[in-house]
């Protein structure tokens, strides 16, 4: 049974915490954190945790419940909980890289990850967009989607972290081809959704209200969605965003496609925060991740929630099954 790999993200957050309370899970296959076992063992002390560290040496057999497999990273620096410091930055690429590479050489089932300061990293002089834009440079890929998911509503997005004034200069016809395109694919053979039903947000307030509030969904949205319509996808032209998160528009929907980054996830994660996910669409190999951040504050006083943590295991671990 390949392990599927489990990054431990910022070491001065709560990713580490959440990362130890993986020790209460029985799975089939291995669950592998990558961290340095010193810090993570210092951390289950500090959170009063009698959790065995075990060194991750290829075992196919899964932890018992009360151990945790960790495959040991060496930090850099000695870590504060809730202090940031530069130097740690390489220590949290190396868990991307040995992730995403043991992924492409088919050494493991995926990978899902525990939130990263994406300042701290650019602070040490490493650009750094984030997890989703690293691991599309690394498999060499030319778009990957970024999908949140509860486990009633998914949300996939035309952009991702861009600043606001450039997201209509960056949703181009191309652009949306290719989304969509990864966006059918994946819902079809990693959701196993035959046919699957797709609502489209507008760019502008009542999707341009016919010109009036902007001209994107009549010279470039909705004339990619008729080609795709013409063909029999099952997709609807632009729509309105603020009714469209309603039961009524979303009953039918297998995934709602955003054009920006807050205009869908803020929706999805007042349904379920805590409880939300990150599914990388498009990459070779299966890839999730929390829905929320370093919590810095957090960190070490044990009121770190883990429960975002085991939902994208579990989502990793169904999507490797099948």
């Amino acid at each position: 049974m390949l392990p599927l790999y489990i990054t431990s993200g910022e070491p001065a957050g709560i990713g580490p915490d959440i990362c130890l309370s993986l020790a209460e899970r029985m799975d089939l296959r291995p669950v592998v954190v990558l961290a340095d076992m010193q810090m993570l063992g210092r951390r289950a002390e500090m959170l009063r945790q009698p959790i065995e560290l075990i060194e991750y040496r290829g075992q196919t057999d899964a932890a018992a419940s009360g151990q945790l497999y960790v495959e040991h990273i060496a930090l850099n620096e000695d870590v504060v909980p809730g202090r940031l410091n530069a130097g740690n930055a390489g220590y949290v690429i190396e868990q991307l890289r040995r992730s995403a590479d043991y992924a492409m050489q088919g050494r493991s089932a995926g990978v899902a990850t525990a939130p990263v300061q994406k300042s701290v990293i650019n602070d040490a002089g490493i650009h750094f967009s984030g997890h989703t834009e690293y691991y599309q440079q690394f498999a060499g890929v030319e778009r990957v989607v970024m999908m949140l998911a509860t486990r009633t509503l998914r949300v996939a997005l035309v952009t991702t972290h861009l600043p606001l004034r450039e997201v209509p200069d960056a949703i181009t016809a191309q652009r949306l081809h290719q989304v969509i395109d990864i966006l059918i694919h994946d819902l079809k053979t990693k959701f196993k959704i035959e046919n699957p039903r797709i609502a489209v947000c507008g760019l502008n307030p009542h999707a341009g209200e016919d010109g009036y509030l902007g001209r994107e969904e009549i010279e470039v949205i909705n004339p990619v969605l008729q080609r795709y319509r013409a063909t029999g996808v099952n997709i609807s032209l632009s729509l309105p965003a603020d009714t469209l998160f309603t039961p009524e528009h979303l009953k039918g929907a297998d995934a709602v496609l955003a054009m920006y980054h807050d205009q869908g996830l803020p929706v999805l994660k007042s349904q379920g925060f805590g409880e939300a996910i990150n599914i990388t669409l498009g990459l070779p190999f299966i890839r999730t991740s929390v829905d929320h951040g370093t919590a810095l504050s957090l960190a070490g006083s044990g009121l770190a929630k883990s429960s975002s943590l085991h939902v994208a295991v579990d989502a990793a671990l169904n999507l490797a099954r099948q």
